[in-house]
């Protein structure tokens, strides 16, 4: 998908063509696994690599933005596959949109959630910073405009995780999840499905679904 879009840009300048490019937005849980950005420090993942494969944690070095970060189960983790050029041509106004679907999102459960001056994400208690803590984090990576990678939220995610890294390369702040803020599990479909409506809503976009993945115009 991210390949065709970028392929069709690169062919309709070539050759003057105006074929369409098609937008996605995926959602996905992935296995336990670790990811480190490219401007990340490596030094940020805590846990020996033997205890990492002992509890079957995955490890890669990937080419979005940001440092190192925990997916795994009970969390929601979106790639939209957008390409920009049709919405605009800003990747900072871009994740600032992001990060205002999922505020949108937490705020239907009741949890005031907010952005942190100086950080990517979305966080709860940002005006204290000694109460601050994450819960949905977002790396982001254009190639000719087309986005890929995305945000990653917890919602009934084992932190526990999370104490094996530096998560986001930020030392002195925790991380949280909806079921923690809440203190039950919360239904992911539901979860999803907020967020397909802010998305839709904020990017003034409508979404056809097919299968897995939704085609966006």
């Amino acid at each position: 998908m991210l390949n065709a879009n970028v392929q069709t840009k690169l062919e309709n300048r070539r050759h003057g063509l105006n074929n369409p490019t098609k937008h996605h937005f995926l959602f996905c849980e992935h296995p336990h696994v670790y990811t480190l950005g490219k401007s990340g420090n490596s030094e940020h993942l805590l846990i020996p690599e033997h205890l990492r494969k002992d509890q079957n944690i995955e490890y890669f070095k990937i080419n979005r933005g940001g440092d190192i970060t925990y997916h795994g189960p009970g969390q929601i983790v979106g790639y939209p596959i957008l390409d920009l050029e049709l919405f605009f041509t800003d990747i900072h106004k871009y994740l600032r949109l992001l990060e205002e679907v999922i505020i949108l999102t937490l705020n239907e459960y009741g949890v005031q959630a907010e952005r942190y001056e100086g950080y990517t994400g979305v966080w709860i208690d940002a005006d204290q910073p000694t109460k601050a803590r994450k819960i949905c984090a977002m790396g982001v990576r254009c190639s000719r405009w087309v986005t890929m990678h995305g945000f990653a939220l917890n919602v009934n995610t084992d932190l526990s995780f999370f104490d094996h890294i530096v998560p986001c390369g930020i030392k002195d702040k925790q991380v949280t999840s909806l079921r923690k803020e809440l203190g039950m599990d919360v239904d992911i479909v539901g979860v999803k499905q907020k967020i397909i409506n802010h998305f839709q809503e904020i990017f003034e976009a409508e979404m056809i679904f097919k299968g897995s993945q939704s085609l966006i115009f």
